[in-house]
């Protein structure tokens, strides 16, 4: 197989892959065998005629097609561990020659690795943080931790109370006229939870089981239903039933028995070693998120419409696989949002370019400074995912690949570069809150 490589404009690139005519007459060979079971030929069983019977009723091509799907994919696999350009997007095929006894040819448009112009990512100023935590904090954080351990009890004689759960009818109208999805019959829900338009679940409270009202609300602009936003809607309401949480007391018998410690003393200081730890993580995301994106901003780079889309397909994998742990897929969570797949994909295009800008400036740190990876840290990051995912590190590695390893290897020296300029970073002030600033001003 051979492999020639031409450079377009903007950073793109078209790779000319020509695979020996043996192997192609073996794909055709493949693609008969595959499909002669549901070719029918007068005088042969079904499956039983021979493939030059079946190209000369249907044409020499009948299985070009087949053919190329099937030697495509891995003939430009091959191809690109030989060619050293950096290949950052998915091909555009297009077909050039395809014959029976001749060599294959296609072509492979691709986007290459931009040059970057590195600006200045040594002394960078990102915002001092404190990572100290608060009284309130710890208290706050048990708090939400008991009200996980509380029990649900059936409330009768009182009326709805901010944090109750309801059981309701309601069916919403604007109008007078009923709307789509407006509808429901014993609804679960919890009052302040957000969960509902803004102002329905605060006029819940003071009602009573039984009770029936009709509650006045104004949906958002920014609702999803086109039809909605704006609109000024009228549900008619009845509370079923009211469950409450009822949260155990915080003393050495809840330390006991809802946690690891003996008593509340060391439960609260371990809640506020492991605040402490996340605080410090999350100044630590920030001050690199900042550091990134001020050398992103002191540098310059062109990147290719086919790099971005591709970074455009990857978030949106991502997201579908995020959905589907939920129970639902991206197509959904679009018609839900009142967006088509090509709106969202254009709302992550932000997202997208940023994230290829981040790593771009990131790698050139890596080459800049000599930021290497040992075999250690390849090892250490496998123990890593093997312990998240309860495999073993042979078994990580199997997964993978070699091309996995080699990626997992370049990630890992970009976590060191975004290290790099966070440890030389300058600290600055605390950014100061606009009503701060008004009242120096005043």
């Amino acid at each position: 197989m051979s492999v020639k490589v031409d450079k377009l404009e903007n950073n793109m690139a078209k790779l000319t892959i020509e695979v020996p005519a043996e192997e192609f007459e073996k794909a055709i060979d493949s693609a008969y065998h595959r499909n002669k079971g549901r070719i029918s030929i007068p005088g042969f069983r079904k499956g039983k005629a021979p493939r030059n019977v079946i190209e000369r009723m249907y044409g020499k091509g009948v299985f070009y097609e087949d053919a190329a799907n099937e030697i495509v994919p891995e003939a430009y696999r091959k191809a690109l561990d030989e060619v050293e350009e950096r290949i950052v997007s998915n091909p555009q095929y297009d077909v050039v020659q395809v014959e029976s006894g001749m060599p294959f040819i296609f072509t492979a448009e691709v986007a290459l690795r931009p040059p970057v112009s590195l600006g200045k990512y040594k002394g960078v100023k990102v915002t001092k943080t404190d990572d100290a935590v608060s009284k309130e904090e710890i208290d706050a954080e048990i708090e939400r931790q008991r009200e996980l351990n509380g029990r649900i009890e059936e409330v009768s004689d009182r009326k709805v109370q901010e944090k109750d759960m309801v059981r309701l009818d309601y069916e919403g109208s604007v109008d007078g006229v009923p709307f789509d999805g407006g509808k429901a019959q014993d609804q679960m829900l919890t009052i302040g939870s957000g969960q509902f338009i803004p102002g329905f679940e605060e006029q819940l409270i003071g009602m009573e089981i039984g009770e029936e009202k009709d509650i006045n609300v104004t949906f958002p602009e920014e609702y999803h239903a086109e039809e909605l936003k704006g609109k000024d809607a009228v549900f008619h309401c009845k509370i079923n039933s009211i469950r409450e949480r009822v949260l155990p007391e915080l003393d050495d018998e809840y330390a006991s028995d809802f946690t690891e410690f003996e008593t509340i003393d060391e439960y609260k200081k371990d809640v506020e070693n492991k605040l402490k730890e996340r605080k410090v993580q999350e100044s630590r995301r920030q001050k690199e998120d900042e550091a990134v994106a001020a050398v992103i901003a002191d540098s310059e780079m062109e990147l290719p419409d086919a790099m971005v889309e591709a970074q455009q397909e990857n978030l949106l994998s991502d997201m579908d696989q995020r959905l589907r742990m939920q129970g639902m897929n991206i197509v959904q969570y679009a018609q839900m949002m009142g967006l088509s797949m090509d709106a969202l994909k254009e709302q992550v295009k932000p997202q997208a370019i940023q994230r290829i800008k981040s790593r771009l400036v990131l790698e050139e740190i890596v080459a800049k400074e000599g930021i290497t990876v040992s075999d250690e840290d390849l090892e250490k990051e496998l123990e890593e995912n093997a312990k998240n995912y309860g495999m073993t590190v042979e078994r990580i590695k199997e997964m993978i690949g070699e091309r996995g390893l080699k990626q997992m290897r370049e990630d890992i020296g970009i976590g060191k570069a975004a290290d790099f300029i966070v440890d030389n970073a300058k600290e600055t002030a605390e950014k100061k809150k606009k009503d701060d600033k008004k009242e120096e001003e005043a």
